[in-house]
């Protein structure tokens, strides 16, 4: 399955399916981005817990990055990262 783009969505951003979110690429909207600062990550994983899209890559329990082709920039993450760590930063898209 290809991922589709944020065009491709149902007029009215209807959910079709339920867990379909994969399928579409919403990078494309953001105005804001992640920055990721993995020597100051604890891996508590507030950041993916709280991330509505799959847009947090976690590997062996640890975060590994962030993919951006899902990344909406909303900030939630960088939110919800704790204030003893600031290993995510928001910014803006260049």
């Amino acid at each position: 399955m290809s991922a589709k783009s944020w065009r491709e969505i149902p007029i009215g951003g209807d959910i079709v399916e339920a867990g379909n979110s994969v399928e579409y690429k919403t990078g494309g909207w953001r105005t804001f981005k992640p920055v990721w600062y993995p020597e100051r990550c604890i891996h508590c994983l507030f950041c993916w817990l709280y991330c509505p899209e799959p847009a947090i890559l976690v590997e062996d329990g640890k975060m590994v990055g962030i993919n951006y082709d899902f990344c909406k920039g909303c900030g939630i993450c960088v939110k919800e990262c704790p204030d003893r760590a600031h290993a995510l930063e928001l910014v803006r898209e260049k």
